[in-house]
């Protein structure tokens, strides 16, 4: 982004905090730049295309993945950043980088790796995230993970507990967990991308779902988001059906959802008087949906739960899939033998279990387990 065209309060490549160990600047790329490409040529972001979103990746090839999904955040977040004057390549580089620390087989993945690892400091795919960039990718002489720039790591980093927040604050004061402990927040960029992922999530488990047949437009028209644009596309084109029907119904919804948090964050920035990036970060959230399109969006997070996500058919799923990687941990955890000489931690054996068990595909759980196991849980 020309310098023309970025507000006043976005973030700026030229004034960024820093990576953890200096690095001389790239010649023909700014460091957020930087940061997305090594985001882009990491491994971790390379098993993203087999790792579940919500329906595991050999239940059909147009299914999102982690991957897909993390594209779609990336686009829909640089549209309406373009759009506010924030910077494109920070956005890029945190929607891309946001799920990297997720596990197979996606939630039930990280309840179970959660549970397991209660007596150890818990597992939090968003703290692990962030330990994949600054520790776990293996690509530099100089340091291990991939350095990213303060900024980058602080978007990535979405979600903290107190806890946590402390015990990243004792090894990086003033880092980017201290503002879990001082209640202020990230960059509108990191903002953006928090709520990109939403709109993203929402819509595309709408299509995934209805594809899948475990919901029907019948059943969405309960939800008054859906239904309106539903019925908004049927006005113009009363004949339209199926797949056609349902894509210009969501696309009619995402463009809506888009405009709503442009005109939404603009009037807060400005009633704020936000006129440089650490006035938004000494601000409440700025970046947000209106009040009206807040609680329709809600409606329809809540139906996908009780709807797709809670259907028998996704259960039971969950169950054999936290079934593979309970039975992973405790081989695991029981014969450290068994973790890859290149994996292994003796100081801290369980959190070495954790690590290699997160960074695994869907497809590579399976096959390890029963390996290991004798025993084939999906078909």
């Amino acid at each position: 982004m020309t310098d023309t065209l970025r507000a006043s309060y976005a973030s700026h490549p030229a004034s960024s905090r820093g990576r953890r160990h200096p690095e001389r600047p790239a010649p023909t790329r700014s460091d957020y730049q930087r940061d997305r490409d090594r985001i882009v040529h990491s491994s971790a972001f390379r098993r993203l295309v087999y790792k579940t979103q919500v329906f595991l990746n050999h239940e059909g090839d147009l299914f999102r993945t982690r991957l897909t999904h993390s594209l779609e955040v990336a686009q829909l977040g640089r549209s309406i950043g373009r759009s506010l004057g924030l910077d494109e390549d920070l956005i890029e580089t945190v929607a891309l980088a946001h799920d990297l620390g997720h596990t197979p087989f996606g939630h039930a993945g990280q309840d179970v790796l959660n549970d397991c690892m209660q007596a150890h400091g818990g597992f939090e795919h968003n703290l692990q995230s962030l330990r994949v960039v600054d520790q776990l990718e293996q690509r530099y002489p100089q340091f291990d993970g991939l350095n990213l720039s303060f900024e980058s790591r602080e978007g990535i980093l979405k979600h903290c507990s107190k806890r946590d927040a402390l015990r990243l604050e004792a090894l990086e004061p003033g880092g980017v967990a201290a503002r879990f402990l001082a209640g202020g927040q990230p960059s509108l960029e990191a903002q953006l991308c928090n709520l990109a992922d939403e709109v993203a999530y929402n819509a595309h488990d709408v299509d995934d779902g209805v594809r899948s047949g475990l919901i029907t437009l019948e059943q969405l028209e309960q939800v008054p988001l859906v239904k309106r644009f539903l019925d908004d596309t049927l006005t113009e084109y009363p004949h339209l059906t199926g797949k056609r029907l349902l894509a210009e119904t969501i696309r009619r919804m995402l463009s809506e959802q888009v405009y709503d948090i442009i005109a939404a964050t603009r009037r807060a920035i400005q009633d704020a008087g936000i006129t440089t990036a650490d006035d938004a970060r000494a601000a409440g959230p700025l970046v947000r949906f209106t009040p009206a399109m807040r609680q329709a969006s809600t409606e329809l997070k809540r139906f996908l739960f009780a709807n797709l996500y809670r259907h028998a058919a996704v259960q039971d799923k969950r169950a054999s899939a936290e079934e593979v990687l309970r039975d992973l941990f405790q081989i695991y955890l029981a014969d450290p033998d068994k973790l890859p000489a290149d994996c292994a931690n003796p100081e801290d054996h369980p959190r070495a279990c954790a690590d290699y068990i997160a960074g695994m595909t869907d497809r590579y759980a399976l096959k390890e387990h029963e390996r290991l196991t004798g025993k084939k849980l999906f078909g």
